[in-house]
Formats: C-alpha cells, structure tokens, sequence
C-alpha cells in the first residue's frame, strides 16, 4: 500500500518541534548542588500539543484554567455530534470548524431565553472541541460543560435543570445547516435536504444529567474536556511497521484492539493537530465575562486557591505529584540543587562544554 501524505504547515511545525523534545543541543537549564558539587541538565521542551510530554502539560494546564473560571453550581456536560456525511466537509475546510462553536453558542442561548424572555437568563458554559473518535479517526463535535442555572437581567440566580432535548437536537441541526450553508453557498443545499430526511429528530446531542458538582468538576473537566488524543497506555505494540492499540467501543463499551500499519497511525494522529492559532476552547455566557464582573460570582475554587493550585503545575512539582520524586533533590547528598545557567540559542552545543561551564560556577578555579 502507497501513502501519500501532504501535511499542513502546522503538521510540520508540530511534529518538528516533538522530534527535537528534550534535545539539549536546543538548550535547557543546568542545575547544580553547592554541598557535593553534582550537575543536573533539564532540557528544554517542545510544548507541542501533539507531543506524548507536552501534551499531557499542556491538558493539565488548560484544565486548571477552565476550572478556575467555574462558578459554584451544579453543571451539565452535552456533547453535540454531526452526521457522519458533513465531517469531510471539516476535514477539507478547517475554518468551518468554527461554525459548531457558532451553532452550540446560539442553540445553548435560546434554550435559556426560552425559559423567560422577559429576564433573559444568562448561563455560563464552555466548549471544546474534539476532533477525533476513540477509534482515532476524525469526527469532530462538541463538548459543552453548561452551569444548571444562569444570571437574568434583575441580577438574580435562578436554577434550571430542565435540558430540553428535543430542542437540542432540532435547534443544533438548524443552526449547523443553515451556517454551512450560508458559508459554502449553493453546492451545500442538496446535502442540506439530505440530512433533514435522514435526521428528522435532529443530529444527536447527549445531554443528560451527570455527576458534575462543583466538588469534582477539576477532575471532571480533566477527564472529558481536557484530554488528548491517545494516551500512551492505549498504545501496546509496534514492530518497526504496524501499531497496536485499544479502545472501548463507544457503543457498548467493548474492548476493541486495532493494528494498523505506522503510516496509517501516524496519519490519523495528525489530522487532530490544530491549525496556529486556532482556539479549541472557548468561554460564552457568564465565563466569557471579564476578570472585574467575575468577582461578583462565588467560585467553584475560591481565588485563595489559585496560587496555590498553578503551583502545583510547575515542573518540579508536577513531577513530584506525578512520578513522587523531586527532580531538584541531589541525587547523591539529598540538598536542594540551585540553578546554574541557562541555554538559549536554539543552536547545537557541546555537552561537555556545558558542564565545564556550569563546573566553573560550582567551583570555580582557586587563585594561586
């Protein structure tokens, strides 16, 4: 079999920036112990998403964000899916992909309006887009964390845990359609008649009540909003030319194992990768609001603990939290290791002229 591969600008960047991860001739920080005199060299990273390292910061990071932002109410987790014939149209053109955020954000705002138009209640909610399937594959749609309840226009809170499901559904396909349509023009009508014969009840949007108080929301948001692509522990085998790996069928829940070959993985892996620039989470309502009409609302994580909970997102004690050592420990005397030097000119650097640097400074040459 013959793959012909074409990659975006952003594919390449991105894949670039993860082959050279942690390649010290890229630079990085040198540490040093001032009681034993033992050196420690931490590399610089990519800080791709796409990276197996980064990307797994880069989700905590974003999580701890969102859950910053959440006020202190009950909240729904939707999923907004699309029928299968329009996701090559998102694969093709990825600035349509803006248009599901557009369909949700509206569809969302009506269903709260409808309650009382005269107070025009005002949830907060954010959505994330995923492009991809258990299975890998592309199939883009929306995961939406909406508060149960909104602010009217009197100031007051007023709770709201009917999710009408049949307006969802209706309401989403319209928004979605009549978008694509206004942006692809006249070609899109036939496909837009079909999937009103084949979706009478509208595209699927799961919406149901979940476990999602504001106790567990951080640990919620992580473990449907803020995930990557695959996990490293999906990944069971590969031979020098075909991946093995596992997923629970979405269906049903059923443990399937798939091999394919490396081309074939690495290709439904980087059509997930995001164009620059291109925001895969965004705040509407109440959580789009500034920093100043946020202080009126009670918090799910009181502010105190906001400092407190970024600090645990810095390398040492991300590492500490999750692997239980401290990367700055001397590994021989046990003293905290202090910083030496920094690397920066993206350029290859010996090692060992490195270390004869950092030696310099440990221990610097007696003056005879």
């Amino acid at each position: 079999m013959i793959y012909e591969l074409h990659p975006r600008q952003s594919v390449i960047e991105n894949v670039n920036r993860m082959i050279n991860c942690g390649d010290p001739s890229f630079g990085g920080v040198m540490y040093g112990c001032t009681s034993c005199g033992t050196l420690k060299f931490a590399p610089f990273r990519c800080h791709s998403r796409f990276c197996p390292t980064c990307g797994t910061k880069y989700s905590i990071d974003r999580t701890t964000s969102m859950s910053f932002k959440i006020v202190n109410v009950q909240h729904r987790h939707c999923v907004f899916t699309i029928d299968s014939e329009l996701r090559p149209f998102f694969l093709q053109d990825r600035s349509l992909l803006g248009l599901l955020f557009d369909a949700v954000q509206s569809v969302i705002l009506r269903m709260f309006h409808k309650e009382n138009k005269t107070e025009n209640f005002t949830p907060g909610f954010i959505c994330v887009l995923h492009t991809f399937g258990r299975d890998l594959k592309w199939n883009p749609h929306i995961h939406c964390l909406v508060s149960e309840g909104g602010i009217g226009k009197s100031g007051l809170w007023r709770a709201n845990k009917h999710f009408n499901y049949t307006f969802l559904r209706n309401a989403f396909r319209t928004a979605l359609l009549n978008l694509l349509e206004k942006k692809l023009g006249p070609s899109f009508i036939k496909v837009k008649a079909k999937c009103y014969r084949e979706h009478k009840d509208g595209f699927y949007v799961y919406a149901k009540p979940n476990k999602c108080d504001p106790k567990v929301v951080t640990k919620y948001i992580g473990r449907y909003l803020g995930r990557p692509v695959i996990a490293t522990s999906r990944i069971d085998n590969y031979d020098g030319e075909n991946v093995t790996f596992h997923y629970n069928r979405h269906e049903d829940e059923k443990l399937i194992v798939e091999t394919i070959p490396v081309l074939e993985f690495i290709q439904r892996l980087i059509q997930h990768i995001p164009e620059k620039h291109f925001k895969q989470i965004r705040y509407y309502g109440l959580y789009a609001r500034t920093k100043e009409q946020n202080k009126k609302l009670q918090l799910a994580i009181s502010r105190e603990k906001h400092k407190i909970i970024l600090s645990f997102n810095r390398w040492r004690d991300c590492t500490l939290r999750s692997f239980g050592y401290d990367p700055l420990k001397c590994p021989c005397c046990g003293q905290t290791m202090i910083f030496l030097e920094m690397y920066h000119n993206h350029q290859h650097i010996s090692l060992n002229e490195m270390y004869e640097r950092a030696m310099a400074k440990v221990h610097p040459p007696s003056s005879a």
